[in-house]
């Protein structure tokens, strides 16, 4: 359910822009897009939560609302399902049709996929279970014949020419990369599907759920930290043919066609699509259900076409262009999620108190849109009122350099709040005794 458009092109990226050291930037990253997802099941698990929602309620109803519909939006129509349009153009189409052309072949790709999606979306169509269960296999063995074969023959070593921003900070860099996989994001969203999954085995107590999921998650989590190290390697290795990309997509196809030849490019267009299909229709079925839920006035296929529409709307901005508004919303979305994840974890230690949720949230929050303000855009970013406020940041919040500002903040939220629910505790103590 998690891997999708982003977790194939980021991974390829990352080993492009990190070079020799792309080992130390592949560990930011799987702590990032491996171990957090992990860590959100468990969260979600270990509440007892249906969601989102019930998972940030702790803060507020109204905060809850606002983060499930910020989430689903990211997810949704802004960002993660109009990617899941443009990948699989960027990396099986771009490089057939002439540059002047490509606007109007990702237009009419996009129309015709995001047509197919909500017609298969709406009938509920069990094509989906087919695709699910055969082509999506397919395209996971194409993969491991590519790293395969890599590794037999491989394009040149790994050895290869750092970008500035990876010579000192390899590590926390990879881990900021992960946050692209949205894959935090996702395991909120789909959490509760994991876990009626894991029930509907006979599995019922909530510490065997528990436990279960983190059996299967660790299981999981291998596989596809797997699938991430070879992604990353193969980007370093690249550079000894092909000049870093704008974005993995490219660098992706540009390797598939070297080791598979035309072929390869057919076989890879095909899959890519198809399996970028079957994640897209995960994202709008769950944007839908979830929107029709909280606003039952508006009906599930209307939330459909409206996602719909509106990705293929952002999708035509092109992937470049998807990645760099993305960021910024990231950088202010997964301090919260992260927080929230670590929240939940804990929460048998202090109960589930709101206040430690509250003051936890609201001290990560802070830094969170500064980090937000400094990953927008340069056109954004440049003006005289953001670099006011970048400078501010960079003075006064410490790791904020690094994309990290939030990391102390929430540290000292939690520990207020523990000390406040612990106070609280020992004082309600001494009252029931007197």
């Amino acid at each position: 359910m998690l891997f999708g458009a982003g977790n194939l092109i980021f991974p390829v990226h990352l080993g492009q822009l990190a070079g020799k050291n792309w080992l130390l930037a592949s560990s930011g990253f799987l702590i990032s897009g491996v171990l957090i997802p992990l860590m959100s099941l468990l969260a979600i698990s270990i509440t007892r939560s249906n969601g989102i929602y019930d998972l940030a309620k702790p803060i507020g109803k109204r905060y809850a609302l606002i983060f499930l519909i910020l989430i689903h939006a990211t997810l949704g129509p802004l960002f993660a399902t109009p990617r899941t349009a443009t990948v699989p153009f960027t990396i099986g189409f771009a490089n057939h049709i002439p540059s002047h052309l490509q606007g109007i072949g990702l237009l009419i790709f996009s129309a015709v996929f995001f047509g197919i999606v909500y017609f298969l979306s709406a009938t509920e169509a069990k094509i989906t279970n087919l695709i699910g269960k055969i082509l999506n296999p397919v395209f996971l063995i194409m993969l491991f014949v590519i790293f395969l074969l890599a590794f037999i023959n491989p394009i040149g070593s790994s050895n290869t020419a750092v970008t500035a921003a990876y010579v000192h900070n390899s590590f926390t860099n990879g881990f900021l990369e992960g946050y692209n996989t949205m894959d935090c994001l996702a395991a909120l969203a789909f959490g509760i599907t994991v876990i009626t999954a894991i029930k509907g085995l006979g599995i019922k107590k909530s510490k065997e759920v528990s436990i279960a999921t983190a059996k299967s998650g660790f299981i999981g989590i291998l596989g596809v930290a797997l699938i991430y190290i070879c992604l990353i390697w193969l980007g370093a290795t690249s550079l000894n043919s092909f000049k870093l990309s704008s974005n993995g997509g490219t660098a992706l196809a540009q390797i598939a066609h070297y080791y598979l030849g035309t072929i390869g490019d057919a076989l890879l267009a095909t899959l890519t699509t198809v399996t970028c299909l079957t994640t897209a229709m995960g994202l709008v079925v769950a944007f839908a259900q979830d929107f029709h839920r909280e606003f039952p006035k508006i009906s599930y296929k209307k939330f459909l076409a409206f996602n719909c529409f509106l990705s293929f709307i952002i999708a035509n901005l092109g992937l470049d262009q998807i990645i760099a508004w993305s960021t910024p919303v990231l950088m202010l979305l997964y301090p919260l999620a992260i927080s929230l994840v670590i929240l939940g974890i804990l929460s048998p230690l202090f109960k589930n108190d709101p206040i430690v949720y509250k003051v936890t949230t609201a001290l990560t929050l802070i830094p969170a849109l500064f980090d937000m303000i400094n990953s927008t855009p340069d056109m954004l970013k440049n003006t005289q009122f953001m670099q006011a406020i970048v400078s501010f940041a960079e003075k006064y919040i410490p790791l904020f350099n690094l994309g990290f500002g939030w990391l102390m903040f929430s540290i000292l939220g939690l520990v207020i709040g523990l000390i406040i629910h612990f106070v609280r505790s020992e004082k309600s103590l001494k009252t029931i005794e007197d």
